[in-house]
């Protein structure tokens, strides 16, 4: 069976599902799940510079409501849930986990615990990380030892 680590930082969608699910063809894929949920990120300014490089100039103006602390984390369990049941209902396996701290530390930390394959990072766009190559995916290809996959989210964050 492949094993694959599945970063994100909100819900799947039933198109980001799909596309995750079809990667390997009719190979079984055992999904490993990390969340961090977006307002435990990046600080608000980044998020707002984020937006606003996409055209949503609204969003950038609400990025202080986003949930963050124990909120972001009550929101994460419903959407890490979600996304394992919508895997599961895929026909794969699937098991996850909220990321507290230190993302790449868990990332790491998980590949080597379960033997993964591939890491999958799948977020919204992060203009401002990823020109710097501070994004998950970058930093992660320097720290995991197994090829990672930067794919973008089908809906909004």
């Amino acid at each position: 069976m492949f094993t694959s680590v599945l970063m994100i930082e909100k819900a799947l969608t039933s198109a980001d599902v799909e596309f995750v699910t079809t990667l390997h063809g009719d190979e079984a894929v055992a999904f490993h799940v990390l969340l961090q949920p977006r307002g435990d990120q990046a600080d608000r300014l980044l998020r707002a510079i984020d937006d606003v490089a996409m055209g949503e100039i609204d969003e950038a103006t609400h990025e202080g409501r986003t949930p963050e602390g124990d909120a972001a984390a009550g929101q994460g369990e419903r959407a890490l849930e979600v996304s394992l049941l919508a895997l599961r209902g895929s026909g794969g396996t699937a098991e996850g986990r909220l990321i507290e701290d230190h993302p790449l530390d868990a990332l790491k930390s998980l590949v080597d615990e379960v033997k993964a394959d591939e890491v999958i990072v799948l977020t919204d766009p992060h203009y401002v990380e990823e020109f710097f190559h501070r994004d998950w995916a970058s930093r992660a290809r320097h720290k995991v030892g197994v090829p990672v996959l930067k794919l973008f989210s089908h809906s909004k964050a």
